[in-house]
């Protein structure tokens, strides 16, 4: 009988501890929250009649949070390369509330535009792939320096083939993404002295297939677009390899930035059937591990065109900016945050 009453006492006790399990299960579920959305802005930008916004291909924000715009105006692509300059604009700073124009300039300077980069001191840094070059200008648009000899394409400390972007580091250290010509990304100091490169032609680890968009994290890190890839990888400020996010999906992966106040990694990538159907681009937001948290575009909750974004880029309300070169223009797409 006691042995009896003694099995009833620690059946009960099992019982109660798995009664107890169950609404700590329902509990968390409850928590489950919808995930952050976002939302097309049709009104914005607002550009004049006059003005000829061709393929917005370099996107940047200075520390006013106005949205830079990198475009080709009248100019399209063409292999070879043109040898002539763009004679129209194409530097635009635009206002992030009103979509107005703030200023419009870089005429007769560039012959491809390709990547734009605003540093914390609001310096304008530019690559131009036919030209083979960097620009850093002043925010009052000041030529203060310049890397690689014009239409000489290379593979050394002096020369560029066909680079595609910059990242600046706060202690005015930048990288180059270079770039079509070469699959490397190449690290100089403020004052454009070399300091190191890494990468090849390849689909290992460290290695590229046109390194297209690169940006950086507070802590130091380079995520690079590898956009024949098909995907993000991360290094640190050294170069060394430390994550990867491959796009299973598309066929071309095309930039990245970073929105450092919370933390989150953005890519937009772009998707064709049989190389003549365009399915469009998706917008991707990770955390800096790359671990997709969103994504939208051509496969949900996006009523707008079809588009072919070429950058991207986040100001400080969380709102997602895009170069469209399919449709020649720049989208706002508001965060509808979840609290």
């Amino acid at each position: 009988m006691k042995n009896y009453q003694i099995s009833i006492f620690y059946f009960l006790i099992v019982l109660s501890v798995f009664g107890c399990k169950n609404p700590e299960k329902k509990e968390i579920k409850k928590e489950n929250k919808i995930p952050d959305s976002y939302v097309l802005l049709e009104d914005w930008p607002k550009i004049p009649e006059d003005l000829v916004l061709g393929n917005p291909t370099g996107l940047g924000i200075d520390s006013e949070n106005n949205i830079l715009v990198f475009h080709r105006a009248s100019r399209v692509w063409q292999e070879p390369m043109p040898e002539d300059k763009i004679q129209e604009n194409t530097i635009l700073t635009i206002n992030k509330q009103t979509g107005e124009i703030l200023k419009n300039w870089g005429a007769d300077l560039f012959i491809m535009p390709h990547g734009l980069e605003v540093d914390k001191d609001n310096n304008i840094w530019v690559t131009d792939v036919a030209l083979h070059q960097i620009f850093k200008f002043s925010s009052e648009g000041n030529l203060l320096l310049t890397l690689g000899e014009a239409k000489v394409a290379g593979n050394d400390a002096e020369h560029f083939n066909l680079p595609t972007d910059v990242a600046v580091s706060d202690d005015g250290s930048f990288y180059v993404s270079d770039g079509y010509g070469n699959s490397r990304v190449v690290k100089f100091s403020k004052d454009g002295t070399y300091l190191f490169e890494w990468g090849k032609f390849g689909n290992k680890q460290g290695e590229f297939n046109i390194p297209h968009g690169i940006d950086l994290d507070k802590y130091g890190n380079v995520y690079v677009a590898d956009r024949e890839n098909n995907r993000i990888q991360k290094f640190d400020a050294q170069g060394n390899f430390i994550a990867v996010w491959q796009n299973k999906i598309t066929e071309q992966l095309y930039s990245v930035t970073l929105d450092n106040q919370n933390d989150h990694l953005f890519g937009i990538d772009y998707m064709t059937v049989n190389d003549t159907v365009v399915k469009g681009s998706d917008i991707f937001r990770f955390d800096l591990n790359t671990n997709l948290q969103i994504q939208f575009g051509r496969t949900g909750f996006y009523d707008g065109p079809i588009s072919r974004y070429h950058d991207v880029q986040i100001d400080d309300e969380g709102s997602i900016y895009v170069g469209d070169i399919l449709g020649n223009k720049v989208q706002k797409f508001r965060l509808k945050k979840v609290e």
